[in-house]
């Protein structure tokens, strides 16, 4: 590959997310110094485009989580600044980071997703809130999970057991966005199926699965997700062979069909059936060390330090 000096690891941003892609970009950048890599954590803010004309780097890792970090901004600004980058072009950034657009996108690609139906805020007050709640739970059934439209960490996200509760679910999830993906609560193990794609010419390939197990009653929440002992992770998961397999083939296809490159996370659930469905896909995956891709890594063998450093250089040659 090509010499690799200098690197700008991206982190940080205004999102809520902020505090844990300042963990993530500081583990890079830590990382890909024991690689031998200057490499050096930035933030997002007025100064950033005057230092990459100053003093171009070799390469940019964006580790932003939300946004800008992952509708795509971030990427179309070192695409004007000239830098090449780690990750996904800004317009797959934006269809993914879009959860009911790429709920869509996985969905003509004939992958397996759970029902949902996504709603403003306005359609509550325009159509009445106990009529819409009524025709969602006779649809969808229950129990449901609220999302936002567009955002990470498990942000207003609620499980919804009863009806009653659907409202004050939907009030937590429009303060972090104004459309809400309600979707059916599919029973079953949690995975998470890191994607890589190291620039060896065998294409993107799917690393052991990783099952998400919240310590006795927990949810997999933003306080579980980085709080370390709040979860406990098994790499490979305790799925069957079978599942296990599948649920590789299918997130390489996400990866695939939402245009996405170098690297991206697909959190799916196993049914009792042991059956896949995709809930959705990460093109900035966390790098903590409770982070579930760091993890897939170290199950398939991989140095972390050296799988970052491989990416670079391959956003470098591109």
């Amino acid at each position: 590959m090509s010499d690799l000096a200098r690197v700008i690891v991206l982190a940080g941003g205004l999102s809520p997310e902020r505090e844990v892609s300042l963990r993530s970009g500081a583990r890079v950048a830590e990382a890909l110094r024991r690689t031998g890599v200057e490499a050096e954590l930035r933030d997002i803010d007025g100064d950033l485009l005057p230092a990459l004309a100053a003093d171009p780097p070799d390469a940019a890792f964006p580790v932003l989580h939300g946004a800008p970090g992952e509708d795509g901004m971030a990427r179309e600004v070192l695409e004007l600044a000239g830098v090449p980058y780690v990750g996904a072009r800004p317009d797959a950034c934006r269809s993914t980071f879009d959860k009911s657009v790429a709920k869509d996108l996985l969905g003509r690609a004939g992958l397996p997703t759970p029902k949902s139906v996504t709603l403003p805020r306005e359609a509550f007050h325009d159509l009445g809130a106990a009529a819409l709640v009524d025709r969602v739970t006779a649809v969808l059934g229950l129990p449901l999970f609220v999302k936002p439209r567009a955002g990470g960490s498990a942000f207003g996200v609620t499980r919804v057991e009863d009806a009653a509760r659907l409202p004050e679910a939907l009030m937590a999830c429009f303060a972090y966005h104004d459309q809400a993906l309600i979707e059916r609560c599919v029973a079953g193990t949690e995975i998470a199926v890191a994607v890589a794609d190291l620039g060896d010419g065998a294409g993107p390939r799917a690393l052991p699965a990783v099952e998400i197990a919240p310590v006795g009653e927990g949810i997999y929440d933003y306080t579980a997700r980085y709080t370390a002992g709040a979860v406990d992770f098994y790499a490979p998961a305790r799925i069957s062979a079978e599942a296990a397999e599948e649920a590789a083939r299918i997130a390489v296809e996400a990866h695939v069909a939402l245009g996405l490159r170098d690297l991206s996370r697909t959190d799916l659930i196993v049914d009792q059936e042991g059956r896949p469905q995709v809930l959705e896909t990460n093109v900035a995956p966390g790098m903590v060390e409770t982070s579930t891709y760091p993890i897939a890594l170290a199950a398939a063998g991989i140095d972390f330090g050296e799988f970052c450093r491989t990416l670079c250089e391959v956003a470098v040659q591109r």
